[in-house]
């Protein structure tokens, strides 16, 4: 009788790093994405979690590690023996922590397979995006134990170069006492960094007598620097200084589309919000749609023209339905609206004829689309596949330039559902700083899905249009960029907030108290 062997597991012990989903090394994701079961330290941020989630195996399991080394290394043995793939994710490095290390000497005392995956340790890494660098000879170390430390070497540390070190945050009146009962100058440089690397990382500046105090309500984790490295925050603060740092901005885009926005703002130092407010369906009847496609395919258009990229999907999903590709593009020209669209339908191997290169809006396609000429264009006809709510502005242009126009409706758009009570209150009551309208109909259901965004919250809108609208409704456009795409819009409200920065900071000092700094909710400049 032949016995069926289980398939082998293996075991990794992996560092998420300080906290920024960014920081995960290839090995570390690749590890995460393959895993069946994924047992995480606490201290590993929830965004870092829900990034991991987003890519990970439907089945794979996630539980917090709990109980003491040996338990947390019988769960994993116990998975891997079952040929399962199991992970402990841990913050910052795996051999930082002792009770991972004692994890590790437990598994290898078996035949499993196990590996260690490195991680950007919290005291080097937070030291980084606070700005601090730690000259030298460093040392930089994420303590688990304070009561372990040992805090002549650590005033030497000081003396010769410079001092990392990541704890909780109710150690820190213990590191104090420790550094100045081992003669390190109370004048000493300290920075106190809370949040690393997170979305609200904040950092205060001290000394060693007076860190405590300037730290308090610090919770968590958190990384404390000395040294000369300190002083140069004000030059070298990198992460904390992005333009819409702790910017709360309200995107109100279909799900689909959102993500691409949100990456932007993130990169800004912005906390977007994704706020569906429309939904994309297909039309009601799909007869138009499936004529315009058999049209291009006998050659019926001269034009395309796609003025959204929900446009562009929907023909190529239509196309997708016939079995048919770019290849029956052949012989027509294609037009498109902004860089976003165009973008959209170069992602399908199609290198578009005509993009505005002034305003990217209905009028700017307009002013730059030829007039039709008998003899030039033997085919006189466009095909327009658009929203069924779009504007009659394109299709009579064309035909005002002699071109005939299969207005098409290749989709719908409906209002979403509203969103939860908070986010509802936060938009009426000024709890975000900033909202970006990409286009009338978001305007439109923002307001009949959440009500009106407070007076104090930045509008910025993707192009005129979409200006007209919400002054229509109400509100005060504060930003509008010279080109209607994503990017420039996101790059304009960028722009925008250092310029409420520079304003705050050329005020009295008595009226810039109380004000923040990195948002505006605080200061309106009328």
């Amino acid at each position: 009788m032949t016995r069926t062997r289980k398939p082998a597991g293996r075991i990794a012990f992996v560092g998420a790093g300080p906290g920024d989903p960014g920081l995960l090394t290839r090995r570390a994701h690749d590890a995460l994405v393959d895993s069946d079961q994924v047992i995480y330290d606490r201290g590993v941020p929830e965004s870092l979690l829900d990034a991991i989630r987003a890519e990970a195996k439907e089945d794979a399991q996630f539980t917090p590690a709990e109980g003491a080394p040996g338990d947390v290394a019988k769960v994993l043995i116990s998975a891997a023996r079952s040929g399962l793939s199991a992970v402990h994710l841990v913050a910052g490095d795996p051999f930082g922590h002792d009770s991972v290390v004692k994890e590790v000497q437990a598994v290898a005392r078996t035949a499993v397979h196990f590996e260690v995956v490195p991680g950007v340790g919290q005291a080097e890494g937070v030291a980084a995006y606070a700005g601090v660098p730690l000259p030298g000879v460093r040392t930089a170390a994420d303590i688990d134990d304070v009561s372990t430390l040992d805090f002549e070497a650590l005033s030497a540390a000081v003396n010769r170069g410079s001092l990392a070190l990541a704890v909780d945050a109710g150690d820190l009146a213990a590191v104090r006492d420790g550094l100045l009962a081992a003669g390190v100058d109370g004048t000493t440089p300290v920075a106190v960094t809370g949040d690393g690397t997170g979305e609200t990382q904040y950092t205060t500046s001290s000394t060693v007598d007076s860190f405590v105090a300037a730290a308090l309500g610090f919770t968590g984790r958190v990384v404390l620097t000395l040294g000369v490295g300190v002083t140069q925050r004000d030059k070298l603060s990198w992460w904390e200084n992005r333009p819409l740092y702790g910017w709360k901005v309200l995107v109100p885009r279909t799900k689909e589309q959102a993500g691409a926005m949100s990456a932007r703002l993130r990169a800004y130092g912005a906390i977007p919000c994704e706020v569906p407010t429309i939904a994309v369906e297909p039309p009601r009847t799909p007869a138009q749609m499936e004529r315009a496609v058999k049209g291009l395919v006998d050659g019926r258009y001269a034009w395309v023209i796609f003025t959204s990229v929900n446009a562009v999907r929907a023909v190529w999903e239509k196309f997708a339905e016939h079995g048919l590709d770019a290849r029956h593009f052949g012989g027509v020209k294609i037009a498109c609206i902004g860089e976003a669209t165009a973008d959209a339908v170069r992602a399908f191997g199609i290198q578009p004829e005509l993009i505005p290169s002034g305003e990217q809006s209905s009028e700017g396609l307009l002013a730059e689309f030829s007039p039709h000429d008998e003899i030039l264009d033997p085919v006189g006809r466009v095909l327009l596949p658009r929203a069924d709510i779009a504007t009659e502005t394109l299709a009579a242009g064309l035909t005002e330039r002699g071109w005939e126009v299969d207005d098409v409706t290749a989709y719908r758009t409906v209002r979403a559902a509203p969103p939860p009570a908070e986010i509802r209150d936060a938009i009426k009551s000024g709890g975000f700083d900033a909202v970006l309208f990409t286009s009338s109909s978001t305007v439109r259901n923002l307001v009949g899905i959440a009500g009106k965004p407070h007076a104090r919250t930045v509008v910025a809108v993707i192009g005129p249009k979409t200006a007209e609208t919400a002054t229509e409704f109400g509100l005060r456009v504060d930003v509008q960029p010279a080109h209607a795409s994503v990017p420039d819009l996101v790059e304009a409200l960028a722009a925008y907030a250092v310029e409420l920065r520079e304003k705050l900071a050329a005020m009295p000092a008595k009226q810039r108290r109380g004000s923040k700094v990195q948002g505006p909710t605080a200061l309106r400049f009328r």
